[in-house]
């Protein structure tokens, strides 16, 4: 099966990308510009063509180019629907997340190289004898671009210059089962990738005009990005079900109960977002519409689950060398 391409493009700054804007949206509304923003953003046909870019990207790595930003344009009437304060918290901790970009191409590239060097290249680059990096990834050439952005952002609608506290990433940390070692990890930057999309999405339905165009610009990379990570992991682990991830994240669980400090699970993780991204100011029709926008997003995967069959995957990547 070939994807028919689907290129996504940032309108003109004026345009609002999900629907009518309301000065003081209700919830309801929200979750309107919400289903519009994930039709035009999240739809199984983009996903089929950016898994089907990978190959391309294998063989000539070339980071899509951003629509051009009026940063003398944004302006803080350009956040409704919740306030300001609580909107550059969230802000400053997206800064916080995306920093560390380095360090999460290197534990990527560690726990691919053995098995996959093609997707090791494609997140990590290439590094000398002694780990130094020669040549970044597409992955991380495409990432870098977000921190300085949201720092522009944060300091457009603030009036104030960020002060960042960037949190250290997990390091490779092998335990001496590397297939495994390996599947936790992907499960784990598949969750991040998605989570970040997500966040990206319903901050969207939030803003209008160049503040939301910028961040449209997040969400096609991070889209793009977890589809190509999710639709690799499919090919990298076709005995992949429903029991194994769970058993997998149950281990990371009890391994979390007996070290408390243990950075990397999917718990912690997950913990340590819900204090980056100020949540106990979000009001409860924010948190529900952020999880309505997670629903919307996660259908539209499980959907195109269904393409990802062995057959196409073998099409698209050859066969799988660890079950030959």
């Amino acid at each position: 099966m070939t994807a028919t391409p689907v290129l996504l493009t940032v309108d003109s700054p004026g345009h609002d990308l999900a629907g009518p804007w309301w000065p003081a949206p209700a919830m309801a509304q929200v979750n309107q510009r919400i289903a519009a923003l994930t039709r035009r953003y999240v739809t199984v046909e983009h996903l089929c063509d950016r898994l089907a870019d990978l190959p391309r990207q294998f063989q000539t790595p070339q980071p899509r180019r951003w629509s051009r930003v009026n940063w003398g344009t944004i302006h803080p009437d350009q956040v409704t629907g919740m306030s300001l304060d609580t909107f550059c918290a969230i802000l400053l901790g997206t800064i916080n997340t995306e920093a560390p970009i380095r360090g999460y191409t290197q534990a990527s590239r560690q726990y691919l190289e053995q098995f996959y060097p093609q997707m090791a290249q494609f997140v990590g680059g290439t590094v000398d004898a002694d780990g130094q990096i020669i040549t970044p990834g597409l992955w991380e050439r495409e990432e870098k671009r977000h921190t300085p952005a949201l720092t522009m952002l944060y300091h457009r609608l603030s009036r104030k210059q960020p002060y960042p506290v960037p949190h250290a990433a997990r390091p490779y940390t092998p335990s001496g089962n590397p297939r495994a070692d390996l599947y936790r990890h992907g499960l784990h930057r598949i969750a991040t990738e998605y989570g970040a999309a997500c966040l990206y999405l319903w901050m969207m339905a939030y803003t209008t005009g160049p503040t939301q165009a910028v961040l449209a610009e997040l969400l096609i990379d991070e889209v793009n990005h977890m589809t190509k990570f999710w639709g690799f992991g499919r090919w990298a682990y076709p005995e992949t079900n429903l029991g194994m991830i769970v058993g997998t994240l149950s281990k990371a669980m009890v391994q979390k109960w007996r070290q408390p400090h243990l950075q990397g699970s999917l718990i912690h993780t997950l913990r340590r977002m819900t204090a980056e991204l100020a949540w106990e100011q979000w009001s409860f029709s924010h948190r529900f519409t952020f999880l309505y926008a997670a629903d919307r997003v996660m259908r539209v995967l499980w959907r195109w689950e269904r393409s990802l069959t062995p057959a196409h995957l073998t099409e698209l990547f050859g066969p799988n060398p660890t079950h030959a």
